[in-house]
C-alpha cells in the first residue's frame, strides 16, 4: 500500500486515526522509501542523547571480577630468608622500633595457649606491644661508644680498684629510672634517693661516734660498718638528694656536740660500757705497776701491749654484748 492509497483509505474509512499512528507509519514509509535518511536520523539521535560516564569496576559484576582478580599480588617470603648470614645488623635495625617478625630471624615466642604451645611471631600482638632492645645490640653499642670515644676523657689515674674509689669517694647515691608503656614516663619510686657511707671514714672521736650511733638508730649497719639514708619525702628527685646531703651534714654536726647536761652523767649512766672510764681500768694499772705506786708510765704504754687491748676488749664486749667473742 502507497501513500495515496493510505490517504484515500483514511479518508474513507470510518475508523478515527490519531497522530501518533499516523507518525509512525509515515516515519516507517520515509524508511523503507529512503534508508539513508533513516541511518543519519538514528546517529542524529543518539548524538542528543545523555552520554554515560562509565566508571570501571562500578558498572558490571563482570568488571569487578576482572579488577579484584588484577590486584592479586604474589606474597613475598619473610625478609630474613633472604639476609646473609655476615650481613650487619645495625643497618637492619638501626633505631628502635616496633617488633616486625619478618624482619627478626629469631624462633620467637610470646604468649600463652592452653591447649597448644606459646604462640609464634608471626600476627603476635604481645611482641608487638612490649618494648624490644633489638637496636642495643653489643655491635651497635660498640659503635656508639666509638663515635662518642673522641668527646670522652681519659680514666683518671688513682682510681684502678675499689678500695681507691671508696677512699676518694665514700659516699654513694643510688638512684631508679623505670621504663613504661603507659601514656607517662613518671614513676613515684623514681624520686626515691638512696645514701650510702662507710661510717670508718668520718672523723669521729669516742663521744661523737656513739651520739651518732644514737641518733641514726637502725640506719647503721654493724656487720659492714655502713649507713643508710633513704628519702622520698620530696615529689622531685633533686629535692630528696639534697634534703639526704642536709640530714647527712646536720647528724655529723649534732653528733659533735657537747650538751652541757652530757657532762653530769656518771659512770652507772653511761649507756655503754668505757673500760678506760671504769674502776676496773684503775686497777688493771695498779696491778701492772706492783710494787710501784706510779701509773703514768705504764698508762703511756698501754695502748701498745697487744695483752691490754685483748683484754680491754673482751671486758668491753662482756659488758656492751652479754657475750665474748
Amino acid at each position: 500500500m502507497n501513500v495515496s492509497q493510505l490517504l484515500k483509505f483514511s479518508r474513507c474509512s470510518p475508523l478515527h486515526l490519531n497522530s501518533s499512528y499516523f507518525h509512525s507509519h509515515s516515519v516507517r514509509l520515509q524508511q523503507v522509501l529512503d534508508p539513508s535518511s533513516s541511518s543519519l536520523e538514528n546517529e542524529n539521535a543518539q548524538e542528543e542523547e545523555f552520554r554515560v560516564f562509565v566508571i570501571p569496576g562500578h558498572n558490571s559484576a563482570q568488571e569487578k571480577r576482572q579488577e579484584r582478580r588484577r590486584q592479586k599480588f604474589k606474597v613475598q617470603p619473610p625478609r630474613y630468608l633472604k639476609m646473609p648470614v655476615d650481613q650487619d645488623w645495625t643497618n637492619v635495625w638501626p633505631g628502635q622500633r616496633t617488633f616486625h617478625p619478618a624482619v627478626v630471624p629469631l624462633p620467637l615466642r610470646q604468649g600463652y595457649d592452653a591447649k597448644r604451645v606459646a604462640p609464634s611471631k608471626f600476627a603476635n600482638a604481645e611482641l608487638m606491644k612490649i618494648p624490644n632492645f633489638l637496636h642495643l645490640t653489643p655491635p651497635a653499642i660498640k659503635k656508639h661508644c666509638d663515635a662518642i670515644k673522641k668527646f670522652c676523657t681519659a680514666w683518671p689515674q688513682g682510681l684502678e680498684t675499689e678500695i681507691q674509689m671508696e677512699k676518694h669517694f665514700p659516699v654513694t647515691v643510688i638512684t631508679n629510672d623505670y621504663c613504661h608503656s603507659s601514656p607517662t614516663i613518671r614513676d613515684v619510686k623514681a624520686r626515691i634517693v638512696t645514701v650510702k657511707l662507710k661510717l670508718s671514714c668520718m672523723e669521729l672521736d669516742d663521744h661523737a661516734r656513739d651520739k651518732f650511733l644514737r641518733l641514726v638508730g637502725p640506719r647503721y649497719n654493724p656487720k659492714t660498718d655502713e649507713l643508710t639514708i633513704v628519702t622520698d619525702r620530696c615529689p622531685l628527685r633533686k629535692q630528696n638528694y639534697d634534703y639526704s646531703m642536709y640530714v647527712l651534714t646536720a647528724l655529723f654536726h649534732e653528733s659533735w656536740t657537747f650538751e652541757e647536761w652530757e657532762k653530769e652523767k656518771s659512770v652507772l649512766d653511761m649507756e655503754y660500757y668505757e673500760w678506760k672510764q671504769h674502776p676496773s681500768y684503775r686497777s688493771y694499772l695498779k696491778i701492772k705497776a706492783f710494787p710501784s705506786n706510779d701509773t703514768s708510765k705504764i698508762e703511756q704504754d698501754l695502748d701498745q701491749d697487744p695483752v691490754t687491748n685483748k683484754y680491754s676488749k673482751a671486758v668491753s664486749d662482756l659488758f656492751n654484748q652479754g657475750k665474748l667473742k
